[in-house]
């Protein structure tokens, strides 16, 4: 049986290396490869792989919100997760959202495959060392509404233009930030961001 694989990342010299090593393997077809979050959900539709390869951070949206839509959309697709950001954020929010699994890519290349064949099987693939980083970073204190805040703090935005942009009071909105801020345990709203970034909140 060959197992149908779709490859989405977007450096393309990555994505391509990534490909050659797959179809490298007598049972593994790379059917599609895309370049943007946005475009996962219909190359799978069209193409029907068995497993979805797919990188977190892309322009036009990220693998996370994509894989809680491909397995409402093609159940039959297994999810993993391939990224540089190993953090604890990241691999709690994938699982929540479908995936089957979660891999860095600074792990051996041999384990790839093998790992495209274990998701597949039903099997849940997770590194290791990340996922002991989860059990010890905890849950995600952050509400909905307070990782929007802080993500539309991130640029720098004024109270009062994070309020225009998510329909919110300003207070609403500062109230939000000290709810953050005090949960991150920081100092000030730049802070927070920062945190929640690094842990994968965001």
């Amino acid at each position: 049986m060959t197992i149908r694989v779709l490859l989405a990342e977007d450096q393309g010299m990555m994505r391509g290396a990534l490909a050659l090593l797959l179809d490298l393997e007598t049972d593994l077809e790379v059917v599609a490869q895309v370049s943007s979050g946005d475009a996962i959900v219909a190359a799978a539709l069209e193409t029907r792989p068995d497993v979805a390869l797919l990188d977190i951070e892309m322009p036009g949206g990220d693998g996370i919100s994509a894989t809680a839509e491909l397995r409402r959309r093609l159940p039959s697709c297994r999810v993993l997760i391939l990224t540089t950001f190993g953090r604890p954020g990241y691999l709690r929010r994938a699982m929540e959202a479908g995936a089957s699994g979660f891999l860095v890519k600074d792990g051996p290349v041999e384990s790839l495959a093998n790992a495209v064949r274990r998701v597949l099987s039903g099997e849940r693939v997770v590194d290791p060392d990340l996922a002991a980083a989860a059990l010890a970073a905890g849950p995600d204190p952050l509400t909905d509404r307070e990782r929007d805040v802080l993500r539309e703090a991130a640029d720098g935005s004024t109270v009062a233009d994070i309020a225009k942009r998510l329909h919110l009071s300003e207070s609403t909105v500062r109230n939000y930030l000290s709810a953050a801020i005090t949960k991150t345990g920081t100092r000030n709203r730049i802070e927070a961001v920062g945190v929640a970034q690094s842990r994968g909140w965001l």
